[in-house]
């Protein structure tokens, strides 16, 4: 998920799996984020918000 290891499931961290996966579940991880900022910024000029 491109997050380091551990990030969430880290023993030292002490969350139980169930709050583990629900902060996974409704996180967007870094790869998706970086795509969607650029597809978005790309496609400005497309929808005539912003000129080139």
């Amino acid at each position: 998920m491109g997050l380091d290891a551990g990030h969430v499931t880290d023993p030292a961290l002490g969350l139980p799996r169930t709050l583990a996966l629900r902060v996974l579940g409704n996180g967007v991880v870094p790869q998706q984020a970086a795509v969607a900022s650029t597809d978005v910024v790309y496609d400005l000029p497309v929808m005539g918000v912003l000129r080139r």
